[in-house]
């Protein structure tokens, strides 16, 4: 006899990523598929571990790694005390909690579109109505006709598509958001990696009415395998979140908090910081060059100002699902772009999300021949 699993098992969808990574694991694979730091980037830790390290923690996270946070927040225009500050195990546990704080089925969620791909997910496991909109939208007064429980955006460099808000247009959904009382839920891993000026002040800075949740991540400037990520929230919010987050893991990895605490504290922090933007800068200008060589013509795209994605349009709107067996037959992996919209229901977008991020310079350009021929192809098929 088969088990009785949850109703909402049925609304739990296999992650996109997940699935194509595993496929992109081959030594000679060639990935543009998952947003991965450079390997060259880690840094590296001296392990002598305190004692009181390996024993359990406080729910909320270490107090020190706290602290040293609430600084960092202050410089970004975001005044809050410590006990506001939850240290998460990764930003996606962020994501659970906050779902999980506001959701039940027929929930509306106020999102941008395209947006993160497993926050998609995690909404649509909980039963969400997606209600997407666009930073075009945002100073649009009726932008929330239909009052959503929280709106849910990435202003700076935003997954999938790079793109980074103006001022104007976070003050602006902000005034929006304040104005109808709609707590806000800020998602912001990659502010750090910016590589041409532009406005990054967080939009929940700019908030003066509306609860909001501010999230960040440790998996773009330090390593992804420490999962640890971090948010501060406004204080009626936070009592809920952490026993939300003890009904979860109790507490987050504290050998990785020491870890980050310590990359926090070291001297060299910001020119390790330096070192690493102007890394990716080099490689996302490579990256660009090499698009222009191989797309140019049946293409278009926005180098981004900072992140790790450009995101490809292709000039015929055919279903990039279908490109993803052959590309990885050749040794391409890419992320199809049809899985980032809000509608999954939707059809053929004609976008790629192509990470720069992890590839080196001659793998890229190898990568981005072999992948547009295969486009070529599609596109010459798909005009028959």
């Amino acid at each position: 006899m088969e088990p009785r699993f949850s109703a909402r098992l049925t609304d739990l969808q296999a992650s996109p990523i997940r699935q194509i990574l595993a496929a992109a694991n081959r030594p000679d694979m060639i990935s543009f598929a998952g947003g991965l730091p450079a390997g060259e980037s880690f840094p590296s830790f001296a392990l002598k571990v305190p004692t009181a390290i390996l024993q359990y923690g406080p729910t909320e996270g270490d107090d020190a790694l706290r602290e040293c946070l609430c600084e960092d927040l202050a410089r970004l225009g975001l005044a809050v005390s410590t006990d506001q500050i939850i240290i998460l195990s990764g930003s996606q546990q962020g994501i659970d909690l906050v779902a999980k704080l506001f959701i039940d089925a027929g929930t509306r969620v106020a999102l941008e579109s395209p947006t993160y791909l497993a926050a998609l997910q995690v909404f649509r496991f909980f039963g969400a109505r997606l209600a997407p909109f666009t930073p075009a939208d945002a100073g649009n007064g009726d932008l929330f006709r239909e009052r959503p429980a929280f709106a849910y955006v990435i202003p700076t460099f935003h997954n999938p598509t790079g793109y980074c808000y103006s001022d104007a247009e976070r003050k602006a959904l902000a005034r929006v958001c304040d104005r109808e009382a709609i707590p806000v839920f800020e998602d912001d891993p990659y502010r750090d990696l910016a590589y041409d000026p532009c406005d990054r002040r967080p939009l929940c800075a700019y908030l003066r009415e509306s609860p909001w949740i501010y999230q960040g991540s440790f998996s773009k400037t330090l390593a992804p395998g420490l999962r640890l990520g971090f948010l501060a929230a406004s204080p009626a919010l936070v009592p809920h979140l952490v026993r939300l987050k003890q009904a979860a893991d109790l507490h987050s990895n504290r050998l990785s908090q020491w870890l980050v605490l310590n990359a926090l504290k070291r001297p060299d922090r910001e020119v390790r910081l330096a070192a690493l933007v102007e890394a990716y800068r080099r490689k996302r200008d490579a990256f660009d060059g090499a698009l222009h060589e191989h797309f140019s013509g049946f293409a278009r795209w926005e180098k981004p100002q900072g992140g790790l994605f450009f995101w490809l349009h292709l000039d015929v709107p055919i279903d990039t699902r279908l490109l993803l067996d052959s590309a990885l037959a050749d040794g391409v992996a890419f992320m199809p772009g049809e899985p980032f919209y809000a509608d999954h229901t939707r059809h053929a977008t004609g976008v790629l999300r192509l990470a720069f991020s992890h590839a080196s310079e001659a793998e890229a350009n190898k990568g981005l021949k072999i992948l547009s021929e295969r486009v070529r192809r599609f596109v010459d098929g798909a005009r028959l």
